[in-house]
């Protein structure tokens, strides 16, 4: 696997992600209940904007940094905003941008517990450090799409994010498969699924197959396109699919999605249920 997500930390699909994460999160930590969380691709979690692969790529630039800077900036990214401050120490310049373990080992309440799963060898050392020693937090260098399903407890209530590269063509499959596993053992699990959105017709087959996996749980999708979907070989926007979601988080993925939509060319945001 060649993926390395310091080239695209703090682009505009992370903004979408985490700040749906964090509005996420605050959902399901407000009821009581432990909850666990599973992590099947968390990257390094904590990336420097400054470094060489960050600065090839560029993206944060129209990512961040522009959510950052923004005078209309929406509610629904302020979490995510206040979030980079406290990563950058409370400083003015955001070049650290928090991944999604460094939010989610944020957020644990006492006796909610956290797995932070990382195949390749250099990340998970990074991610081990950033992770530290918090009581919960657990970071294996191994297959989250293999290590999921073992490690959901149907006694407590669970969190599975996956967001995996989306190098291999059976990516979108294992997704699936995954879903139905969990669900079988667990049915109330609650999932945060991440995916590119290149071309419709991968999408949508996409979305027939996990619709069939995950019956009857209910599914939200959000989509933010930066541009028309012309391309099938450029990330033309991203799209979000929450299984099992809490109720209530509707507007705000609105919010987020067209308001980073809107810094691509003639894109758009859009939230809606499958089924």
């Amino acid at each position: 696997m060649n993926y390395r997500h310091a080239f695209h930390a703090g682009n505009f699909a992370d903004l979408v992600k985490h700040a749906a994460l964090l509005q996420l999160l605050a959902a399901l930590t407000a009821e009581r209940g432990a909850l666990h969380i599973v992590d099947t691709h968390a990257g390094s979690g904590l990336y420097d904007l400054r470094g060489p692969q960050a600065q090839r790529s560029g993206e944060a630039q129209a990512g961040v940094m522009r959510m950052m800077a923004a005078s209309d900036r929406p509610k629904a990214l302020d979490d995510l905003a206040l979030a980079v401050t406290a990563a950058n120490g409370g400083g003015a310049e955001p070049w650290l941008y928090p991944g999604s373990p460094w939010l989610i080992a944020r957020a644990l309440r006492p006796g909610d517990t956290y797995l932070a799963c990382e195949m390749q060898g250099e990340e998970h050392a990074r991610l081990a450090q950033v992770l530290g020693a918090k009581p919960g937090v657990s970071a294996l260098c191994g297959d989250g799409f293999a290590e999921a399903p073992k490690s959901v407890d149907p006694r407590s209530r669970n969190l599975i994010l996956i967001d995996p590269p989306f190098e291999k063509a059976d990516d979108y499959a294992r997704i699936a498969v995954l879903a139905e596993d969990v669900l079988a053992k667990a049915p109330a699990t609650t999932f945060l699924v991440w995916l590119p959105l290149k071309d419709l017709e991968t999408f949508d087959a996409f979305l027939r197959d996990l619709e069939d996996a995950c019956e009857p749980a209910s599914i939200l999708v959000a989509e933010t396109r930066m541009r028309p979907l012309g391309d099938p070989m450029k990330m033309n926007g991203c799209a979000l699919v929450l299984i099992n979601a809490p109720e209530g988080l509707e507007a705000g993925l609105a919010e987020a999605c067209a308001w980073v939509a809107a810094g691509g060319e003639g894109g758009a945001g859009r939230v809606w249920s499958l089924g």
